[in-house]
């Protein structure tokens, strides 16, 4: 019975080492060094896989570059996976998985499929039945979380909030509750010309008390991430208008 069952073990593990990788490949949150912010693991991928799930064309291929001057960029293939494709077009972006290929699915900026549209490109591979192996990466995210000192056992990632001033100050006023309610921590992203907007809008809608953490240019040379009471951040002097952020609330 057990040669049997280690049989078993042995052609099940051999069978998923002759099966497609989809490998998702973190890239680095600002300007920097992947070799100074990313794993060898990584890099490796980087520099071996030669079909590539992208969100921008131009920004992969300049990370790749960075990762090494001696992969031939020509030779690779690039399908682009952003807010505007066509979901019906995801599953043939794998078909160089059929044919036996690793592949790699890349973000913008940061860890793909997590609050990023390449989630469906994931979701074709587990259907499919091929190998997903997630890398190592910096995520805005975690690390945001990380350095806020806030509740890091239960949080909520909202993406961005509402446009319309009425639907946003409810979104709001939502948060304020689960963080009163459950001591949940929210998280939440803006477009980087509407960051300091977004910091005034909370100082007038939300308690004094509550606090804010802003978390910008992480691992970037002008990173900043400072948590203090919305009541401090009504009378600070600031300036994120040109720089990735991201918010977190708690009390």
């Amino acid at each position: 019975m057990q040669e049997i069952l280690l049989l078993l073990w042995c052609n099940m593990n051999i069978s998923e080492r002759n099966t497609p990788t989809l490998y998702l490949l973190p890239v680095p949150l600002s300007d920097t060094d992947p070799h100074a912010v990313m794993p060898p693991k990584c890099i490796e991928v980087a520099c071996t896989v030669k079909h590539f799930i992208v969100e921008n064309v131009r920004s992969a291929r300049r990370f790749l570059k960075r990762c090494s001057r001696e992969i031939d960029i020509d030779t690779l293939t690039f399908s682009v996976l952003d807010e505007h494709t066509d979901p019906a077009d995801v599953a043939r972006m794998l078909d160089p998985m059929a044919e036996g290929h690793d592949m790699a699915l890349m973000s913008e900026a940061g860890c793909p499929a997590v609050a990023d549209p390449g989630a469906l490109a994931v979701a074709h591979a587990q259907e499919s039945g091929y190998r997903v192996d997630p890398l190592i990466g910096p995520s805005s995210i975690l690390l945001a979380l990380m350095a806020s000192g806030f509740n890091g056992q239960t949080f909520a990632f909202a993406g961005y909030l509402p446009v319309e001033t009425g639907a946003r100050t409810s979104k709001l006023r939502e948060m304020e509750r689960r963080i009163m309610r459950e001591r949940q921590t929210q998280i939440f992203i803006e477009t980087p010309y509407r960051n300091n907007k977004l910091i005034a809008e909370l100082c007038r809608v939300l308690p004094p008390d509550m606090k804010l953490c802003v978390a910008s240019d992480i691992t970037g040379e002008r990173q900043s991430i400072i948590t203090r009471p919305l009541r401090w951040w009504g009378k600070a002097h600031y300036d994120y208008g040109k720089t990735p952020t991201i918010f977190l609330l708690f009390s």
